[in-house]
């Protein structure tokens, strides 16, 4: 093994040259003698299949791009939403599409969760073999296929899905009878978004009493989720245009009322309307999901009393590490379009550094303007960036490290990815 080349300190460094400093310094090739050599994924997960948990390792050893988690920060963030819950009598049924990943849902319920949503069957798959004991499946699904792999599931947990449309009553309704079991279904509405939903009033009763008619199906109640509602900036136009959509709602369950259908539940809301939403006495539980994480999208909408939505902190960011420093204005990122979900007009921003602002600059890069940053910017400094959408940026990695200060307490499997 050839010796690692010495390095020298940036002040002797600048001092041996005889660069006079300037303003806004950017330093070309000085390693600090204590930073950590990264280890490979290959080293992490040999140590992981060695000893089932990292051992004595920390952020400045981690690949990067690499997808983190503040633990002291997502902790607080299920506490508050679970006593959000409790204190305003709703039950609590996080959106798993955030995270996609079974320690975290595991959490949730921990802390006082009856259940979770999911987007997609193969999300419903990895969460039940992961244990978590009541799952609602919040998409309508179009063949027998995806029917039959729903229904497989529910001998192995307590199983929710949601119908828009008769021909899904009758798939659902033929899977069930095929698998011995018998299904819970909610009517989904439309309530704006018009992407989903059966339109309220008359047609979801239709759809509700043709529930009613099938041998192996349960009607439990309604679904309503107001997506438009959730990103509207200020809280009082949010509050406005929330309440509007899930009148909708209210109105549909006094018909199911006066029908005589089964009207258990109201499932709906999000982090963005989970304050609004909750005054509801028809809702009956939470689909809240990205308040774990975090993200720049929900930061930008407002909170109760302040322009930027900080009810709950930005526990998720993406560890990077500057890899190009040749301009005194510009630095180069190893994170691009392929670390970041790019659906967002803008992009991440810095964490606990300011006057920088990023922009993408490929698959593979991002570049850091430095504006009038708050400390020097040197080639190999790691920096954390607060995700633009943390959703599709988590589905862009494998794995998540779970850290409390610097040190990495826990590594987490994405989908079921990381397998060791």
């Amino acid at each position: 093994m050839r010796p690692r080349p010495a390095t020298l300190s940036r002040r002797l460094f600048v001092t041996t040259i005889g660069v006079a400093s300037v303003t806004r310094k950017v330093c070309f090739a000085v390693e600090s003698p204590t930073s950590h050599p990264s280890r490979s994924l290959a080293e992490i997960d040999a140590q992981l299949r060695r000893a089932g948990r990292p051992e004595d390792l920390y952020k400045a050893d981690l690949p990067t791009p690499a997808l983190l988690v503040d633990l002291d920060q997502f902790e607080r963030n299920i506490k508050r939403m679970a006593d959000h819950a409790k204190r305003h009598g709703k039950g609590l049924r996080p959106h798993a599409k955030t995270h996609k990943c079974v320690e975290v849902a595991r959490r949730q319920c921990a802390a006082g969760a009856h259940g979770v949503c999911v987007a997609t069957v193969p999300e419903a798959i990895v969460l039940t073999k992961g244990k978590i004991e009541s799952i609602l499946l919040t998409s309508p699904i179009a063949n027998a296929s995806r029917a039959a792999q729903i229904a497989a599931l529910a001998e192995s947990c307590e199983l929710f899905v949601a119908v828009d449309h008769p021909q899904q009553v009758a798939l659902y309704n033929e899977a069930a009878r095929a698998a011995g079991v018998m299904l819970n279904l909610l009517v989904d509405l439309n309530v704006g978004d018009r992407r989903t939903g059966a339109s309220p009033g008359e047609p979801a009763v239709e759809i509700g009493a043709a529930v009613m008619r099938s041998k192996n199906l349960r009607l439990r109640g309604l679904q309503a989720y107001s997506g438009g509602s959730s990103h509207i900036v200020g809280y009082t136009a949010r509050r406005d245009h929330s309440l509007r959509a899930m009148a909708q709602a209210v109105q549909t369950c006094e018909l199911f009322a006066k029908r005589g259908l089964p009207l258990e539940i109201l499932s709906g809301a999000s982090t963005g309307t989970h304050n609004i939403d909750s005054q509801l006495a028809e809702l009956t539980e939470l689909q809240v999901g990205s308040y774990v994480f975090m993200d720049v999208d929900y930061r930008r909408i407002g909170g109760t009393h302040s322009a930027v939505f900080d009810e709950f902190a930005p526990s998720l960011t993406v560890l990077t590490t500057v890899v190009s420093a040749n301009h005194r204005d510009r630095v180069t990122l190893d994170a691009g379009f392929k670390a970041f979900a790019t659906d967002r007009t803008f992009g991440p921003e810095p964490k606990d550094v300011t006057g920088l602002s990023y922009s993408f600059a490929g698959d593979e890069f991002g570049a850091l303007t430095l504006e009038q940053p708050s400390r020097e910017i040197a080639l190999g400094d790691r920096l954390e960036f607060i995700v633009p959408h943390c959703d599709p940026t988590v589905n862009l990695y494998d794995r998540i490290y779970a850290c409390r200060g610097d040190k990495v307490e826990e590594i987490w499997s994405v989908m079921d990815r990381l397998c060791m």
